[in-house]
């Protein structure tokens, strides 16, 4: 479990699932990042989970009622202490990035089975304690939040070749905050939560991949930022600040990608808000907190301000840290590092979280991020979360 020492020390824990944008009837169809276009209803989906506590990925196929079941040959086989993963747009590869080995293993996806191959000359080369990981929504580029030790903190930027390979850009690793934890990457920019500084790192993207500063930035944010997310159209940011118990929000400029602190923010959470999870149609945010073993659930105004859900926080297994909704926008994965497990629930047309099945569902060792995707048209199509 994470507590105000081990934020800089550790990479973080989570859980980010990506998966086909579809829609809902009951709560209206999906809004995408730019880059991505809306996609029909996934047939079969599937979930990866980045093991902390040992070396490997699992694999899991959704079903229909939002359970999660081990894919054939799971786990994978990864590098030491994987902490992150993502699935490019395209949904032919996954990529984790292995904190105790500081580098990063890439994998085709095999969207019948749901199966995970590493791509040849994986893995590859990463900064100090790689953390977070996110591909940006081109699926040209991908980045790596490296923890590091002190003011050695960065952002690690990676092409991705057409066979899943990754090729370090040009300039890369790009200096970012102390403890630099997760990151998240929304059209053209890219931001960066430092816990050991208190702020918010943001970046421009440039077309080779490489990052420069946004102006104004880092951004002051809580104590112990964690954990980051962009709402889908690209018009706020959230973020989790583990130190504070809270969650900032801000106005995103669409040419500078400047961040703007919300009217109200920072918003109270549960004891150690470990990460931020926004729905695929933007109307709610999803906070597993650390300390309380729970997570709060919030409506999206139109301001970008935050409103607690009835019946918020919903009870979560011990250490839930990391989380995700599915594409389909109807359930919601938390990883319980301290227990072992997923906790998985159906979102009401409300927001409120309702238990699955079955959950919690068993999981890897210290379980960490999870990535899903969803099948449409013979390709596993990740989410633009």
């Amino acid at each position: 479990m994470r507590n105000s020492k081990a934020v800089y020390t550790a990479a973080a824990a989570a859980i980010a699932l990506l998966s086909a944008c579809s829609s809902d009837a009951s709560r209206g169809p999906s809004s995408a990042l730019p880059g991505y276009a809306a996609l029909p209803d996934a047939a079969v989906e599937f979930a990866y989970e980045a093991n902390e506590g040992s070396t490997n990925v699992s694999g899991y196929k959704i079903e229909s009622d939002g359970a999660l079941t081990p894919v054939k040959g799971s786990p994978f086989a990864a590098g030491s202490s994987p902490s992150g993963v993502a699935v490019d747009p395209t949904g032919k590869f996954a990529i984790a990035s292995n904190a105790g080995s500081s580098n990063a293993s890439a994998f085709t996806i095999d969207a019948s089975s749901g199966a995970l191959a590493q791509v040849k000359g994986s893995p590859f080369g990463a900064g100090s304690a790689p953390s977070g990981v996110a591909v940006d929504s081109a699926g040209k580029f991908a980045y790596v939040a490296n923890v590091g030790v002190s003011s050695s903190s960065n952002v690690s930027a990676f092409s991705i070749g057409s066979s899943g390979a990754l090729t370090p850009v040009k300039g890369s690793p790009f200096a970012a905050g102390t403890s630099a934890q997760y990151v998240a990457a929304s059209g053209k920019f890219v931001y960066v939560p430092n816990a050991g500084s208190d702020n918010v790192s943001a970046y421009k993207i440039a077309s080779n991949g490489a990052l420069t500063p946004v102006k104004g930035s880092p951004f002051a944010a809580g104590s112990e930022p964690f954990g980051v997310a962009v709402d889908p159209t690209a018009k706020f940011a959230y973020v989790s600040n583990f130190g504070s118990s809270s969650v900032s929000a801000y106005t995103v400029n669409a040419t500078s990608g400047a961040l703007t602190p919300v009217k109200g923010s920072p918003f109270a959470a549960g004891t150690q808000a470990c990460s931020v999870i926004v729905d695929p149609n933007g109307k709610f945010i999803y906070v597993p907190n650390d300390g309380s073993a729970n997570v709060s659930a919030y409506a999206i105004k139109s301001n970008g301000a935050l409103t607690p859900v009835k019946g918020s926080p919903f009870a979560a297994g011990s250490g839930a840290c990391y989380g995700a909704v599915d594409p389909s926008d109807k359930f919601v994965y938390v990883g319980n590092s301290g227990a072992g497990s997923i906790s998985g629930y159906q979102i009401g047309n409300n927001g409120a979280l309702t238990p699955l099945k079955g959950s919690p569902f068993p999981a890897g060792a210290t379980p960490a991020v999870i990535a899903t995707c969803g099948v449409t048209s013979g390709k596993c199509i990740p989410s633009p979360l």
